[in-house]
């Protein structure tokens, strides 16, 4: 896993063993992690990341429970094969993601039509979305890249707010 990063933000609601956990499965459902492809030890993600094992081995744990990665004494933590049917999403975590993702819209004065086309260029982008959601390489609304959209979308939101407190465009 040498060129996709994971990113955790310590400051959003969204607990960093889901961040992690929502990034990884959407890097995996969308092949930019192929099947084969060593992961890194828990204990040097967490050292790269600057959290406590024990929220990464919770992440890896919740990803070969969902058989997208399978863990083997010895030869590591490696992407496992996705499987033939297609992914279901839950959904209590995707009308949570929605909440959290909606609370920090309003927050930075976002109305209810912002929010919508802020999620319909999340979920389809094209010309006129920005480069950051342009390329994230959503297939489509399935939970882990739904995930990953909306924490990439609040981390941007939640940005914005600290430069308007802060007086910075």
């Amino acid at each position: 896993m040498h060129d996709p990063a994971v990113l955790v933000d310590t400051t959003s609601q969204i607990p960093p063993y889901e961040q992690i956990r929502a990034q990884l499965a959407a890097l995996i459902r969308t092949g930019r992690l192929a099947e084969g492809e060593r992961l890194p030890t828990v204990r040097q993600l967490a050292a790269d990341l600057g959290l406590a094992p024990g929220t990464v081995a919770r992440a890896y744990r919740e990803l070969e429970g969902a058989e997208l990665i399978r863990t083997r004494r010895g030869a590591g933590t490696r992407v496992a094969a996705l499987p033939s049917e297609p992914h279901g999403h839950d959904a209590d975590q995707l009308a949570t993601l929605a909440r959290d993702f909606t609370s920090a819209a309003r927050a930075l004065g976002a109305d209810t039509e912002d929010v919508l086309t802020a999620v319909r260029d999340a979920l389809d982008p094209g010309p006129a979305s920005s480069s950051a959601t342009a390329h994230s390489g959503a297939g489509g609304p399935k939970t882990a890249e739904v995930s990953a959209q909306v924490t990439g979308a609040r981390n941007r939101l939640d940005q914005q707010a600290q430069n308007r407190r802060a007086g910075t465009p």
